[in-house]
């Protein structure tokens, strides 16, 4: 079986991390076909919004700890690190692709796991998820923007807490935290997430793409530069048929009927 499956229903691309025997650690063939999906359904103009998924029992622990020794024994520094980065290409992939991205989270998540969980645009839990940092349980320092992540969703101070002590919290405790928008029970975590994608896919996707744009935008540039983003996007949007439709179903006072264009 490939380490990740694919479907397409309804405007949703469905992507399902499949190593459940492995809590589906990340492996290259794994990583790399992510890479690919993802790049593909960036510009596929069937595809709306992108939801993320673990086979099995776990959505995804991180990198392989069975295999890190073997990995690692005839490299240099300079290699693991040209490796790294060359890894860290995916979750800035997930963060700037202009298709909102969700993770569907149906139980553990871990290290690099985390991050790409993280980089989503969106988290849906279920109530069996559970999350961890666990760098420092094995000697290890952060990868994949957990650290860069975490700290804007959760503040400093919680995030110092987390990657330090390296604790498993569950569902409820990282909603409170605010590391996932929803939770909900394990057996309605698929429709959930796929109602939630189904909304996104049915909106206005050149607008929704341009939102995301403002939004990475903000955790970092300046007001002023916000602002410019903001126009430009804003007057780029003015343009398209859906701008104009949904214009069109506010006078008719209908509900608009979007083509992501």
């Amino acid at each position: 079986m490939p380490d990740l499956l694919e479907e397409v229903e309804s405007g949703v691309a469905w992507l399902t991390l499949n190593r459940p025997e492995r809590l589906n650690a990340l492996s290259p063939a794994m990583t790399e076909a992510l890479s690919e999906a993802l790049q593909r359904f960036a510009t596929d103009h069937e595809v709306g919004a992108i939801v993320i998924a673990g086979a099995g029992r776990g959505w995804c622990s991180g990198g392989d700890v069975k295999t890190m020794e073997a990995r690692g024994r005839d490299q240099t520094m300079e290699d693991r690190i040209e490796g790294l980065r060359r890894s860290h290409q995916l979750p800035l992939l997930m963060r700037t692709l202009p298709k909102v991205v969700i993770a569907a989270i149906n139980g553990p998540v871990a290290g690099a796991g985390l991050g790409l969980a993280l980089a989503c645009d969106l988290r849906v839990a279920g109530k069996s998820a559970r999350f961890g940092t666990a760098f420092a349980r094995i000697g290890y320092s952060g990868d994949y923007g957990g650290t860069w992540s975490l700290t804007r969703l959760v503040g400093t101070a919680k995030a110092r807490e987390l990657y330090f002590l390296a604790d498993v919290i569950d569902a409820d405790t990282a909603f409170s935290y605010g590391m996932v928008n929803r939770v909900v029970a394990d057996e309605a975590l698929r429709d959930e997430a796929m109602a939630l994608a189904r909304r996104i896919a049915d909106g206005p996707r050149v607008a929704l793409g341009y939102i995301k744009k403002n939004l990475l935008a903000a955790e970092t540039e300046p007001f002023q530069t916000v602002l410019d983003l903001e126009a430009a996007h804003q007057a780029r949007c003015a343009f398209t048929e859906d701008h104009k439709e949904a214009v069109a179903a506010f006078v008719e006072k209908r509900k608009p009927v979007f083509k992501g264009r």
